[in-house]
C-alpha cells in the first residue's frame, strides 16, 4: 500500500521519538486535523503485531485497530506526550484526529496515548514538565 500524507501534515525527525507528524497550516481548536488511515484489522491480528519494536497500531472499536504503516497517511507518525495538542475520536467507524488546542505550523501533532499496546514500563521521552514518565498512563506513572 502506497501512503499519501493528510493535508496540512508533513513528516520530519522529532525531538520526541525518530520522526514525527507536523502540521503545515493552523489547525483550530476542535477541528480536525486529518483521519488516522492504514490496514483495518481486528484487535486479535493488532495483538500478533504488537511484538515490532515501533508500534503504528491504534485501536478503533472493542474488535479493530487501524495499522498506519500499513497504508497511513502521515498520521502515524504522531508521537505521545503527556501534554498532548490532539486527540482520537471514533466518528462513524472512522478515527479522526482532532485539535486539542490551536496548533501553528511547524508544531509537532502530539497525542497522550493513555493506554497503548506498548508495555506500562515504556518510557516517556516527551520532556514536558509535567511528563508521568511513561507512556501508558498507569497508576505507578499517573
Amino acid at each position: 500500500m502506497k501512503s499519501t500524507l493528510a493535508a496540512g501534515l508533513t513528516v520530519a525527525e522529532s525531538a520526541i521519538h525518530g520522526k514525527g507528524c507536523f502540521a503545515t497550516v493552523r489547525f483550530r481548536r476542535r477541528k480536525k486535523i486529518a483521519e488516522y488511515t492504514g490496514e483495518r484489522i481486528t484487535n486479535a491480528e493488532a495483538a500478533r503485531r504488537a511484538h515490532r519494536r515501533v508500534l503504528r497500531i491504534s485501536g478503533l472499536d472493542q474488535r479493530h485497530s487501524i495499522d498506519g504503516s500499513r497504508g497511513g497517511n502521515g498520521t502515524h507518525y504522531i508521537n505521545h506526550s503527556c501534554r498532548p495538542n490532539c486527540y482520537l475520536q471514533t466518528i462513524s467507524g472512522r478515527l479522526i484526529v482532532l485539535a486539542l488546542r490551536d496548533i501553528r505550523p511547524g508544531e509537532e501533532i502530539t497525542l497522550d496515548y493513555v493506554s497503548s499496546m506498548h508495555s506500562d514500563r515504556k518510557r516517556c521521552t516527551c520532556k514536558a514538565s509535567d511528563c508521568r514518565g511513561t507512556i501508558n498512563k498507569t497508576t505507578a506513572g499517573a
